[in-house]
């Protein structure tokens, strides 16, 4: 089974997709996890990536296709979750000669749906201890002692450099842009499916279970 995890940054993907790969034995086929693991290896086609993105510039749909090629053949029969791909809909077209050249096609295209202006208050109230990691939120989870992680006991907190409302705002007008225009080439298909994606963990996780499990 062959999935897409759609949706905008913050949306959950990684989380759900995480649940996925220790639940259902799937793999995470994410684009930037994959370009980074190339360049760190070496790889012919990771070596073509670092050229192009130590020039500043965004890594071609001709290098991505080969990487998730490459991918592909590794995974074997395990069914694969495509996150951060397709962005476009020459991505999405690629993709289904991707899958058809090694016998596969896609099962599911799956978006998390979510209020805008919500998902800019969870992501930008995001913080974390710099010591351990442990995640906070400025008010839906403050620390039970001020400036006291309740993991590590440490005073120290940290805040990603992307999580402020520009940024955001620029990511999720961007997704719509880009990504929302390819959700009617799966929708005639019949294989696009919304999820609540401002359900808690679990409640987004039974919504996708209910689907691949149909």
């Amino acid at each position: 089974m062959d999935i897409i995890l759609l949706g905008p940054p913050g949306a959950g993907k990684g989380t759900q997709a995480e649940r996925l790969v220790t639940n259902r034995g799937m793999v995470q086929l994410s684009t930037g996890d994959m370009l980074r693991a190339a360049v760190r290896e070496g790889s012919p086609i990771g070596l073509q990536a670092k050229v192009v993105m130590d020039a500043g510039e965004l890594v071609s749909d001709a290098i991505v296709c080969a990487l998730i090629g490459e991918n592909l053949d590794r995974i074997e029969n395990r069914g694969a979750i495509f996150d951060g791909f397709p962005r476009t809909l020459a991505q999405a077209e690629a993709l289904d000669l991707l899958l058809a050249e090694r016998g596969r096609k896609l099962s599911y295209v799956i978006e998390l749906e979510v209020n805008e202006e919500a998902l800019v208050d969870r992501i930008t109230g995001r913080f974390s201890c710099a010591s351990c990691g442990a995640p906070y939120h400025d008010r839906f989870k403050l620390p039970k002692v001020d400036d006291t992680c309740d993991v590590c006991g440490g005073h120290d907190f940290k805040r990603r450099d992307d999580d402020n409302e520009l940024t955001v705002r620029t990511r999720l007008a961007e997704y719509r842009a880009k990504t929302q225009p390819i959700l009617p080439f799966y929708r005639e298909r019949g294989i696009l499916h919304g999820v609540d994606g401002m359900g808690s963990v679990g409640e987004v996780a039974a919504a996708i279970d209910a689907i691949l499990d149909s």
